[in-house]
């Protein structure tokens, strides 16, 4: 008997924007049996799936050596199930019923006139069972998206090698009301950082790197604060969070005119609080660096190796790199995040110049495929990315992340290298999660039970990625389930209390009744760090202002000379900051300290001269000779500095220290300062120096250089 003559092809597993399950959803799985045709018995397994489309399914007979052949006309109503091979002479078709159980399918396969009894036992194979043990999540996250203030939720879960579910819930877009669905993009945040150490394993698997060779082997001039760490660090301490470099993220955060080679280059400037490999110290610019050490090696934009060296392989197209190409896709979520008890939409944060450090936007779809593709050892649909012993060199701990979790259901956290490691309810977990203005997410991998799930929310730091990843897992792992929400609820409320009493408590340590030492517009200038650029303060309506890195925050007098970033709803920079101004030995303002990184001490940002003082034109007015009694002193200008000069001695570059003043360069307690009328050249240089203030009248024409002696 010929049953077949087609090639064999593989089903997809698809859902829709949400799971649609029929009434009786039991043919969902892998079934195996037999037809008792004449003289011989058949057997033959089967897999049906349920899809937004309906059911599709595929038969195997290894006797005749058919695969996967497709099947057409799939109906269960009630327990009577019928459905035909597709494409063969015939019309080969199965008609049966469901025993009591759910898990025998019997009756008769019809071919060409002829009737034979069959058989099928469902095996429920791992994807068929999670997909079942999650039909009921619905009634669990949209009132979890209610009661949490939150727009819009995607889930995609994998089990097995295949996908189990991928599913949307709420609102991508509240003011139009648009659902979220499976391919709803949304930005995945720090979840990024396991594309780095993928690729980063490739070149390894390559020859082109070794995790534990230092990174001036191939980044001759990498230069940290400290020297034996800018010796030593190699790609396993970058990408581990253990380079003893604490966060330092206001170096980059909304700063998209700076170079990846420029925040490299500036990692020199940034002080340290620990030494190399003593603790961990979560630090998004190591994943900046390995990114831009990719770039070295290979010759392309990191972008340009994750979409060759993984989103294409993975058929990934739709994930991207940068929120304003997002925003061109026509499925996209919008970010919102709670001030309050209110829900409000803010801007797309771009970090494009970070993205190795957390710029993917992908949906649960596409990202599915990376679940897969890391819980299959780095081969996917028979294409290998990666060399599993390589792979599963990120997923083993690295660091030790200090401190113990007070849930006994989780154990203390390790750091890998780009994903951080514990069990959950004594099961092995791998995930990192992500978190960017108006999203979160978090990717998850249980490894030895073979299955993933990724959760992405329109949200800024949304605890609903852990807690419906927690509740998922709770049912596909077959675990007693429990009512993380509702317990976590709880836990929220009291925090919010807490917070509340803190904050009311943050003037007890301010000064009352105080003032600035003088008129705030002394205040209002350019001030320069090496490592972080600069920060300007303006006078605007009787307050100071500050901008930087293109966000604009108004200050408020705390006390003395120190001003405080004041609450906004549009809060960037982090609210309650605090500036002191610092005054010299001559009176002028000429530092101010911040702490913009809470682990070091503050960081001085020291006073920027006036811009004139670098413009050839303008110092062409301070250009000149200068008369003392008994010599000349004369003053040009060298390219865009000044350079002074006395008699037969070496000239001295004069270094801008404020408006008309300038520092000798390498001469301690010698300045010049010019007086310049309104037009015209100056007409005095004034000489500081330990043993009094001498004054140089500019010297003209007829003037000799003489002692007036």
């Amino acid at each position: 008997m010929t049953l077949f003559r087609r090639t064999v092809f593989c089903l997809a597993l698809l859902w829709a924007s949400s799971p649609a399950w029929a009434a009786d959803p039991t043919l969902a799985g892998h079934w195996e049996g037999v037809i008792e045709v004449p003289g011989n018995t058949l057997k033959l397994n089967l897999d049906f799936t349920l899809t937004h489309e309906g059911w599709q399914g595929d038969i195997s007979i290894p006797a005749q050596g058919a695969r996967d052949m497709p099947l057409e006309g799939i109906s269960l109503e009630g327990r009577k199930a019928t459905f035909a091979m597709a494409g063969v002479p015939g019309n080969p078709t199965f008609t049966g019923t469901l025993s009591e159980t759910g898990n025998v399918l019997a009756g008769d396969f019809l071919q060409g006139g002829q009737t034979f009894p069959f058989r099928l036992v469902a095996t429920r194979d791992a994807t068929a069972r999670v997909a079942a043990a999650l039909k009921s999540l619905d009634g669990i996250i949209n009132p979890a998206l209610e009661d949490w203030k939150t727009p819009g939720l995607a889930l995609g879960v994998v089990a097995g090698g295949k996908v189990a579910l991928v599913a949307g819930y709420g609102l991508r877009d509240v003011e139009q009301t648009l659902p979220v669905t499976p391919d709803t993009l949304f930005a995945i945040g720090s979840a990024s950082k396991a594309f780095t150490t993928f690729l980063l394993g490739t070149l390894v698997d390559e020859g082109l790197l070794q995790w534990d060779e230092p990174v001036r082997t191939y980044l001759h001039d990498f230069q940290l604060d400290d020297e034996y760490a800018s010796a030593h660090l190699n790609t396993r301490d970058m990408t581990s969070h253990r380079s003893g470099l604490p966060r330092h993220d206001l170096t980059w955060y909304n700063n998209e005119s700076i170079t990846r080679a420029e925040l490299v280059h500036n990692l020199r400037y940034l002080p340290a609080n620990k030494e190399l490999r003593e603790t961990f110290q979560y630090n998004n610019l190591m994943f900046l660096t390995a990114g831009y050490l990719i770039e070295q090696l290979t010759g392309q934009t990191w972008e340009e190796s994750v979409r060759k060296r993984i989103f294409d392989p993975l058929g990934m197209d739709r994930s991207n790199f940068d929120v304003a190409v997002s925003q061109l896709d026509s499925d996209h979520a919008l970010p919102y995040v709670q001030r309050g008890d209110e829900l409000q939409k803010v801007d797309f944060r771009p970090i494009t110049v970070m993205a190795p450090a957390g710029a993917i936007n992908s949906s649960v779809r596409e990202m599915t495929r990376w679940l897969l593709v890391q819980l299959a050892e780095g081969t996917l649909d028979g294409e290998k990315l990666i060399d599993a012993g390589t792979l599963r060199e990120t997923h083993v701990p690295q660091m030790v992340v200090p401190g113990l979790s007070r849930e006994s259901e989780k154990s203390a956290l390790n750091y890998g290298m780009g994903w951080f490691i514990d069990t959950w309810r004594g099961h092995l977990r791998v995930h990192h999660g992500g978190h960017i203005d108006g999203f979160s997410a978090l990717v998850t991998l249980y490894p030895r039970d073979d299955v993933g799930v990724v959760v992405l929310v329109n949200k800024n730091g949304s605890a609903l990625t852990d807690l419906i990843t927690d509740t998922v897992a709770d049912r596909a792992l077959e675990l007693e389930p429990r009512d993380w929400i509702v317990a976590a609820a709880r836990k929220r409320d009291v925090a919010r209390e807490f917070a509340d009493t803190g904050k009311d408590a943050r003037a007890r340590f301010r000064v009352e009744k105080t003032r600035p030492s003088r008129p705030l517009a002394d205040f209002a200038g350019e001030y320069r760090h090496p490592g972080y650029g600069v920060l300007k303060i303006r006078l605007a309506e009787d307050s100071l202002t500050m901008d930087f890195n293109d966000m604009t925050m108004p200050l408020e007098h705390w006390h003395y000379d120190t001003f405080n970033v004041a609450e906004t709803e549009e809060a960037i920079i982090p609210e309650n900051l605090r500036l002191s101004f610092i005054t010299d030995q001559r009176g002028r303002v000429s530092r101010l300290e911040a702490p913009l990184e809470p682990l070091v001490d503050p960081l001085v940002f020291t006073r920027e001269p006036d811009a004139r003082m670098a413009d050839p034109a303008f110092l062409a007015r301070l250009a000149g000779r200068y008369r003392v009694p008994g010599q000349i002193i004369s003053v040009r200008v060298q390219g865009t500095v000044l350079v002074m000069q006395a008699g037969g001695q070496p000239a001295l570059e004069l270094v801008p220290s404020g408006d008309l003043e300038f520092d000798l360069k390498a001469v301690t307690g010698f300045s010049a300062r010019f007086t310049l009328p309104a037009e015209g050249p100056a007409t005095e240089l004034i000489l500081v120096q330990p043993n009094g203030v001498f004054t140089a009248t500019r010297a003209v024409d007829t003037d000799e250089e003489q002692d007036d002696s």
